[in-house]
């Protein structure tokens, strides 16, 4: 009995010290490489020295005015209350409702009239992917075409030239998203603002 015991703690130091030492530092050491610091440390944006968000996730800005909205907006988030307003990052999730489930397609429809009118355009503008919540609920990107879509309301508010706006976009579309291509949502917003302040 003496010896298993003696055999069990040995056991457990050994991966006490293993597990609960060399391995976290390990990984920690791994993400100090050059290339893989900024993903480790949660790709962290930063302006003039400080944090704004991450390029990861994707946190819907809220408009002081919502009649003068100068933001480009994410994709909505099912955690949300308000059809179109910014869900809470700590509860990201889907809502695990079904395409025919009849609140989920409600909810889509009233996303559907909203940003119709927040835009100023048709409910048939208005592509999927801005009525519909990504899986996290807390997705970066959003399609060119809803972008786009948001580019005159986005031009109109904050006095850019509508080109212009379209321009930033282009700049700041890539292939990587939501299985289109996509424009990360919090990098377009702050290149929009730095276009703006010059």
């Amino acid at each position: 009995m003496f010896k298993q015991t003696l055999a069990g703690l040995r056991v457990l130091l050994v991966f006490t010290v293993l597990l609960g030492v060399i391995y976290p530092l390990g990984i920690w050491a791994v993400s100090r490489i050059p290339g893989l610091q900024s993903n480790a440390e949660g790709s962290v944006v930063t302006v003039n020295g400080q944090a704004v968000g991450s390029s990861l996730i994707g946190i819907d800005p809220v408009a002081a005015d919502p009649a003068h909205d100068p933001y480009f907006h994410t994709r909505p988030s099912a955690s949300a209350s308000d059809p179109l307003g910014p869900g809470d990052p700590s509860a990201s999730g889907g809502s695990n409702k079904s395409g025919f489930n009849q609140d989920l397609v409600a909810m889509v429809q009233e996303r559907k009239t909203a940003i119709a009118q927040r835009e100023g355009v048709s409910p048939d503008a208005v592509p999927a992917d801005a009525v519909t919540a990504s899986a996290s609920g807390l997705d970066p990107d959003i399609s060119t075409a809803y972008a786009d879509l948001q580019a005159a309301r986005v031009a109109r508010n904050t006095g850019l030239p509508e080109p212009t706006v379209k321009q930033l976009i282009e700049q700041h579309t890539s292939g990587a998203g939501i299985g289109v291509p996509g424009v990360n949502v919090l990098e377009l917003n702050l290149a929009v603002r730095a276009a703006e302040a010059h």
